[in-house]
Formats: structure tokens, C-alpha cells, sequence
């Protein structure tokens, strides 16, 4: 029983092992840094400062290949690519990543240590320490900033998700033979504009808000000058008003203030601290730094290059940009699936768009608002220019149909609105193969796009530019000339336009994204950062 015990006795490190000249630290830091290695292996991969390792796989086939000698520092000095490292490690934040998972608190200490105590310089079980977290640190910060910390998803488009331990190994001893430590963690990083866009307006935030504090508000407003004074002092608290002057109850000064926060932040700026606007208030600077960090994440599942020419939607940011050779060529506002009918995130390559395109009524609206509406009266079908469609493919008189009878359970007809001023996909639809059966099309509701709130639709991409994005698709087409497209649009003409080279089309869901310097924050319309916050653990 004594041998048992005595084979799953859990490792214990020694505390330390001080030498007599510094000189002896190379011949005494190797055997602790095999001490630690074994400490790792039988913790189930957790490090002595109970943060878990990349895998200590990965720590182990690097020590192979050093002899277990220490890299970070030499003779009691630690090496500049240290400082390096250290200093990524506490900015980890600016990356969307948490300092703690990089050993920050027991590197941060062991620093400390270093420069105030002398016998720390000549202990070498410190050393070993400082050797072993610094190396797991650069392995899991290049998987991470590579990878991210999120699960992967079915849009994924990443093929790989993971290094190997060799390759690890490799980018760090040349990262350090190379002194370039920093331009290697660097290199690990999206390149894509909006991630650099989006890091570039975080840092700006970081600097403005990172050191303030603010009051929570009551969720219900109450028109009264204790809670417009609540108000007043929240928004001089993040610098949205300046009561300096004087006339801090003020009311025309009270909506300026306001006004000043939700423009920061995004919201409809009408003056008025309604629940949304105070939700917003309330939230931390905490919070922020999470919902930065979900949507740097997602630009991580993108592959490192995204084709020459693209369309990308941006759901939450009720935004579609075309993309030709960097440069934003198309932009547009765009109305997408309310919360009950959400728009689905996905991959494809647009191929073809259709002028006044008839609108086959998906089923789950024919029965839901349309049949209804029907039953109660009949000449609802003209009102939204409705035809009737069989099995066979033609079209029918209502009179023809027993309406009573019908029901989710039975309809075997499809119904069809006819191209014209009524008809809800308006003027133009663009095609793309997905599962979904949703489609990018122009509106006959073309008011709704002023709208600060526009996931208002079934599931389909509305666009306001629909005009622009046609344009632009057969720009270079010469079986397509600009003057014929714009006859055809002008007398109604009902075509169908193949586009000569397909482009691929990307519906993705950031609400954090960088404007010209700006941290630009949407809201959380489908709850995805409440779901991606919870896997990450953040």
C-alpha cells in the first residue's frame, strides 16, 4: 500500500536552490527545469501557478531540442526577448486576450523578485520557473492570436485549428536566435483590414475609458430631478457632459448629453435616456473589453487571405460592403431577419441577379400571415398582387381554391407575388446557392432603411444599394454595357443577369468593429455574444 501511495504522491516542487556563483546557474537550472517538466506531466498539464499549459507536449520536445537549458535568460540576466515577451503578455488585452492566461501574476512576481532581491539572481529554481512560463506563454499567445480561443463553427473556413509541437518549437528558436519576438507574435494575427481597423480603435478606447469609473443607473427612468441628476452625474463621470459652466439641471443640457453617449456608442440619438440607453450606460468598461474580444475571435475563424473580390454582410451591423483588392468598392445599410426569423450566417458565391423578379412566398409566411389573411378576406390576394400556383406549375383562379380548407397540415399551392411597385423584393434580387433559401434583394419598404433598428425582415438581406451592387457586379462584362442595363431597369424589363466571374459572399456577425479610428459597437441582436461569451469562459 506505502508503494502505491507513493507512485500517485503528487510531485512537489522544491522552493528553491540557491548557488554560490552565478556561474553555476547553467549547470544547476537544467535538472529543475526537468523537475518542472515531470511537475506538468503528472498535474494533468496545470503549471506550478495553477494556470493550465498549452500542452506540455509542446514544452517537452522544445527542452529536447535545448537540452533542458534555459532560453530566456544567461548567467542571472534575463534576455532582451524576455522584455519582449513580458511586455506582450501584460498587453494581451489590446489582442482580445486575458493577461492571466499567460502566467501575468507569476511572471509579474518572479520580475519583482528578480529586480529587488540579490539571491534571487542566483536562484535557480526561479529561473527555471521564469523559463518554463515564459516558453508556454509564447507557444499558447501564438496558438491563440493565430487560432483564437473559441470553439470553431459551421462557417468556419479555417482548414487547420492547431499547431503542431514541432512547429512551435521551430517558430520560437528562431524568434529568439532572431531576436524578433515581437514581430513573430505580431505575424500571428489577422491581417485582414477590419481586424487591424478594429485592434487600432480598441487601443484608442482602452486609453480614453480603462481608467474611469462610473455610477450605475436604475433601470426604470423616472422623470424626476433625483434621476435626471443620477443622469447628469453619470454622463460628466464618462465625459459625455461638462457641468463646468454651470446649469447642470438644464434639460436642453441633460439631451446633450445624451445625445453625446449614444452617438459614441451607436444608438439612435434622440436625447431620451430610454431603457436601452441606460443598459448601455450601465454596462463596464469590462464589458466592452469582452465584446471586443468575442469579435477579434471571429475574425480569427477567417483564413489567413480572403479572395480579390468579395461581399460581406454584416448582420448585426445592418452593413454590406463589397470588397474589390482591399478597397471598399460598394457599401450599403441593409435590413436583416428579426430576432424570430434570424438571418442565417453562412458561405457562398453569388452567381446571377434577376430584374423584377417575381417573389415565391417561402412557406412558413404563406401560412403564418398570408392564409390568414386570405380567410378573412379574399381580395387580400389582389391587394399584394398574389397568384396561385399548382403542382403542376400554373397559375390559378382563387376562385378555385376552397380556402377553408387549408392549413399547415394541407396546402398544396404556392403562392406567387407578381413583379410591380407591391412586390417585396422590389426591383432587383441577387441569387446564391445556400440551404436556407435566403437571397440579397432590393425593398417596395425603401423608408425602413432610416431606421437605427433594422432587423425587422423574414430572413432575406435587404439592400439600399441595390442599384450600386448590380453595377459594380458587371462592371467589366461587355455582354452586360451600363446603357442596356439601365434601359432594361427603365422599361420594366424582367431579365436575368449572369455574372461572369461568381463572387463569393460571407454573412458574418461582428458587433464591434473599427471606424476610422472609432470603436464602433452594434448591438447584440441574437444573442450570439451572450452564447460565444459563456464558451470562452469570459
Amino acid at each position: 500500500m506505502f508503494s502505491l501511495f507513493a507512485c500517485h504522491r503528487k510531485r512537489v516542487l522544491r522552493d528553491r536552490e540557491i548557488v554560490g556563483d552565478i556561474r553555476q546557474l547553467s549547470e544547476v537550472i537544467p535538472e529543475n527545469i526537468i523537475e518542472r517538466l515531470e511537475y506538468i506531466a503528472d498535474n494533468q498539464d496545470v503549471m506550478e501557478d495553477s494556470v493550465p499549459a498549452l500542452r506540455s507536449g509542446a514544452l517537452n520536445y522544445f527542452y529536447q531540442q535545448t537540452n533542458n537549458n534555459p532560453v530566456w535568460s544567461s548567467n542571472g540576466v534575463l534576455d532582451g526577448q524576455a522584455d519582449s515577451m513580458y511586455y506582450y503578455i501584460i498587453h494581451a488585452e489590446e489582442s482580445g486576450l486575458l493577461p492571466a492566461d499567460y502566467h501575468s501574476v507569476a511572471l509579474d512576481q518572479a520580475m519583482k523578485r528578480i529586480r529587488e532581491d540579490a539571491n534571487a539572481k542566483k536562484d535557480a529554481t526561479l529561473w527555471a520557473q521564469v523559463d518554463l512560463l515564459m516558453t508556454d506563454a509564447f507557444m499558447k499567445m501564438a496558438m491563440h492570436l493565430r487560432f483564437g480561443t473559441g470553439p470553431r463553427d459551421s462557417i468556419t473556413l479555417r482548414k487547420d485549428s492547431v499547431y503542431s509541437d514541432t512547429l512551435l518549437a521551430n517558430y520560437l528558436n528562431s524568434a529568439l536566435h532572431q531576436h524578433i519576438i515581437g514581430p513573430t507574435l505580431r505575424a500571428q494575427e489577422p491581417q485582414h483590414n477590419g481586424y487591424q481597423l478594429l485592434k487600432s480603435a480598441w487601443v484608442n478606447f482602452k486609453g480614453k475609458y480603462s481608467e474611469m469609473k462610473w455610477d450605475s443607473l436604475p433601470l426604470t427612468y423616472t422623470d424626476t430631478a433625483g434621476y435626471r441628476q443620477l443622469l447628469i452625474n453619470r454622463l460628466v463621470q464618462s465625459g459625455h457632459l461638462d457641468t463646468s459652466g454651470g446649469h447642470s439641471s438644464d434639460t436642453s443640457l441633460l439631451k446633450k448629453g445624451i445625445r453625446a453617449f449614444q452617438k459614441e456608442f451607436n444608438m439612435y440619438e434622440d436625447g431620451q435616456a430610454g431603457k436601452k440607453t441606460i443598459q448601455t450606460m450601465n454596462k463596464t468598461f469590462a464589458d466592452w473589453e469582452v465584446q471586443v474580444a468575442l469579435n477579434m475571435d471571429r475574425w480569427r475563424k477567417l483564413p489567413d487571405t480572403l479572395p480579390q473580390r468579395y461581399i460581406m454582410v454584416n448582420v448585426p451591423g445592418y452593413r454590406m460592403e463589397l470588397v474589390d483588392s482591399g478597397t471598399v468598392a460598394v457599401t450599403s445599410k441593409v435590413i436583416v431577419g428579426a430576432p424570430r426569423t434570424r438571418t442565417p450566417l453562412l458561405n457562398s458565391r453569388m452567381t446571377n441577379f434577376v430584374m423584377y423578379p417575381y417573389w415565391r412566398v417561402p412557406f412558413s409566411i404563406t401560412i403564418k400571415e398570408m392564409l390568414p389573411a386570405i380567410q378573412r378576406d379574399r381580395a387580400y390576394l389582389a391587394k399584394k398582387n398574389l397568384e396561385i400556383i399548382d403542382s403542376h406549375g400554373n397559375a390559378i383562379s382563387p376562385d378555385s381554391v376552397k380556402w377553408s380548407k387549408l392549413s399547415k397540415n394541407y396546402f398544396p399551392y404556392v403562392l406567387r407575388q407578381m413583379d410591380g411597385i407591391e412586390n417585396s423584393l422590389g426591383i432587383m434580387k441577387f441569387n446564391f446557392m445556400n440551404k436556407y433559401a435566403v437571397y440579397l434583394h432590393d425593398t417596395n419598404a425603401r423608408g425602413l432603411f432610416a431606421n437605427s433598428y433594422r432587423a425587422l425582415s423574414h430572413g432575406c438581406v435587404r439592400v439600399q444599394q441595390w442599384d450600386s451592387l448590380s453595377m459594380y457586379l458587371t462592371k467589366d462584362d461587355t455582354r452586360h454595357p451600363r446603357d442596356s442595363m439601365r434601359r432594361w431597369l427603365a422599361n420594366g424589363d424582367k431579365k436575368q443577369i449572369d455574372i461572369q466571374h461568381s463572387v463569393p459572399i460571407y454573412f458574418r456577425y461582428f458587433t464591434a468593429e473599427g471606424r476610422d479610428g472609432r470603436l464602433v459597437l452594434h448591438e447584440d441582436i441574437y444573442g450570439e455574444d451572450r452564447i460565444l461569451r459563456k464558451q470562452m469562459k469570459r
